[in-house]
């Protein structure tokens, strides 16, 4: 998604990621990676169990979860993985977002 970042935002969209590492070890991975969109830390899974994210440790940790959330605060997309691998490609997601756009024109 760091690629295609520009993408998005163009859309009068934002990404925010939220992974499971604690606030340093978060904040060198951001810096280090340079990624340009928010990321929140969430060690105690608060986010992860409110939108209902799978963990598996067989499958090494958090199942990935994708969701568009629309500027009333509403899930119109998402996505539960069933492996680390099982991740839609940006276009998936810029599609939906083209549509909710359209939609709210």
């Amino acid at each position: 998604m760091s690629d295609h970042y520009n993408d998005f935002t163009s859309r009068s969209a934002e990404i925010l990621a939220v992974g499971p590492d604690g606030l340093e070890s978060f904040r060198r991975y951001w810096q280090r990676e340079e990624i340009p969109y928010i990321g929140l830390p969430d060690p105690d899974h608060v986010v992860a169990k409110l939108y209902k994210q799978e963990v598996n440790l067989f499958k090494l940790g958090r199942m990935p979860l994708n969701c568009i959330v629309d500027a009333e605060g509403k899930i119109r997309y998402v996505h539960y993985g069933s492996s680390m691998m099982d991740i839609p490609d940006n276009q998936t997601f810029l599609g939906v977002i083209d549509k909710l756009n359209a939609s709210s024109s």
